[in-house]
């Protein structure tokens, strides 16, 4: 059986995360905006139908790095408001086009971004009341906002608590000021202390911080570090994601060089470290890079095989549909996938002239949909049923990671072992028929480990 270092060393490769499939650069057959449209009416006409939202903010008063999310960097706040308006014009849009969005329920509204407190209350108001006051919203919801700590406010948090929010996500990264220094983050623990602490006088029952490791300059000195102060905080879940290296598509990426990046082996250790941190202190692991507390109720879902993982991540359900609104916003009726424009100026010009700023998507095929259902439960629950077709090439995919003891079967159920949970995603790509038939022309996967 060969050492921990060598398995990192083995299946430190390219590989997808896997918030769909197939995954973005092999999207192919893409949808005009009437078959989109056409897609979500077929979606929505089931019974008891329910619709997640995706707000889309890019705004930014300064640029991380590390960043590799669709941003605009501006401190001039006089953006907000046309940005608003166009967020709630292309919402009217579908609803004039699709009523039946009034009467489904939205079960499910997250903002991401950017920095989507980069917002005054006032137009967090504005997006919030003219969404909510023309759906219904379902009993068991679930709100959320990604936020920046270092420029959320109290009132801020106010105004969303009045709107139903009760989950909030903390942008920290790393609490080390040398790293911070080098991602542009100057981010200090009592600022991350202020907004976990106000989120949890103002009624919010979940609280996540997302972690980095692989950063620049990190050791594992200064893991440690950063993985004491996040359990001095509790927070409930905590994402705890791979640094994806893809300066050939974020140029802001290159103020660092290599060398300063952890090497596989390194940074497998900084992984390994904050887990078995994070273990001890009683967090579940939970698919790939996610772990929560028993008393989260991402963890209660996992346990009632509802766990969903999408584009915003792992989320507690399925939706029917999920609408992305804003620039770039990726939408999903699980048959098809839709994003918009991912340029500003584009977006808001379609917007203006009534046009859906369609960009491109993919419309699944019948392989693609059991493919796609196949990934889902293996990177949810740990576990898959494969269909008798497909077990013995699956298997011979498999067959150096099962000697590995990565993972296990049991007739056509493949099962990941507790060694084999962060390979998770080297085990989904068994499962990728398109990437298996076509590798990349060009590097577009961060490495796995």
């Amino acid at each position: 059986m060969e050492s921990k270092v060598d398995l990192i060393a083995k299946y430190d490769i390219p590989a997808p995360r896997y918030t769909s499939y197939p995954t973005v650069p092999y999207w192919s057959d893409s949808p005009d905006t009437e078959t989109w449209l056409d897609q979500i009416r077929n979606s929505i006409s089931a019974k008891d139908s329910k619709i997640s939202l995706y707000i889309h903010i890019p705004f930014c008063e300064t640029l991380c790095t590390f960043c590799g999310c669709n941003t605009s960097v501006t401190k001039n706040h006089s953006v907000e408001e046309p940005y608003v308006e166009h967020l709630l014009k292309e919402f009217s849009m579908y609803l004039d086009r699709i009523p039946e969005i009034r009467n489904t329920e939205i079960n499910e509204i997250h903002f991401g971004g950017g920095s989507p407190t980069y917002l005054s209350e006032e137009n967090l108001k504005q997006i919030l009341s003219g969404i909510l006051e023309n759906v219904k919203v379902a009993n068991e919801k679930s709100f959320a906002i990604e936020v920046d700590p270092r420029r959320t406010r109290k009132t801020q948090l106010e105004t969303l608590r009045e709107y139903g929010f009760r989950r909030i996500s903390l942008g920290v990264q790393d609490f080390n000021p040398e790293v911070q220094r080098l991602i542009n983050r100057d981010q200090p623990f009592e600022k991350t202390e202020f907004v976990t602490k106000t989120a949890r006088d103002l009624g919010y029952d979940s609280v996540n911080f997302d972690l980095i490791y692989g950063l620049p300059r990190q050791t594992l000195s200064t893991m440690n570090y950063t993985i004491e102060k996040t359990l001095e905080l509790v927070p409930d879940r905590i994402a705890f994601y791979s640094y994806a290296h893809v300066p050939w598509i974020k140029a802001s990426q290159r103020l660092f060089t290599e060398a300063d990046l952890p090497s596989g082996p390194e940074k497998r250790k900084l992984y390994e470290s904050g887990r078995d941190a994070f273990e001890r202190k009683g967090y579940k692991e939970i698919g790939m890079d996610h772990f929560a507390l028993p008393t989260d109720s991402l963890w209660t879902s996992f346990l009632k095989g509802k766990l969903h993982r999408n584009f915003m991540g792992y989320t507690e359900s399925k939706s029917d549909i999920q609408l992305g609104l804003g620039v770039s916003a990726i939408s999903d009726a699980w048959t098809c996938f839709h994003q918009n424009e991912k340029i500003l100026k584009k977006y808001q010009r379609k917007i203006s002239e009534g046009s859906f700023p369609t960009l491109r998507g993919h419309i699944l095929n019948e392989e693609d949909l059991a493919q796609r259902k196949l990934i889902l439960d293996l990177a949810t629950k740990w576990t898959v049923d494969l269909p008798k077709s497909q077990l013995d090439d699956v298997k011979s995919y498999l067959s150096t990671m099962e000697g590995d003891g990565l993972i296990e079967w049991k007739n056509e159920n493949l099962r990941v072992t507790e060694k084999g949970k962060p390979f998770l995603r080297n085990i989904c790509m068994a499962l990728d028929l398109r990437m298996r038939r076509k590798s990349p022309d060009s590097k577009v996967f961060s490495q796995a480990i």
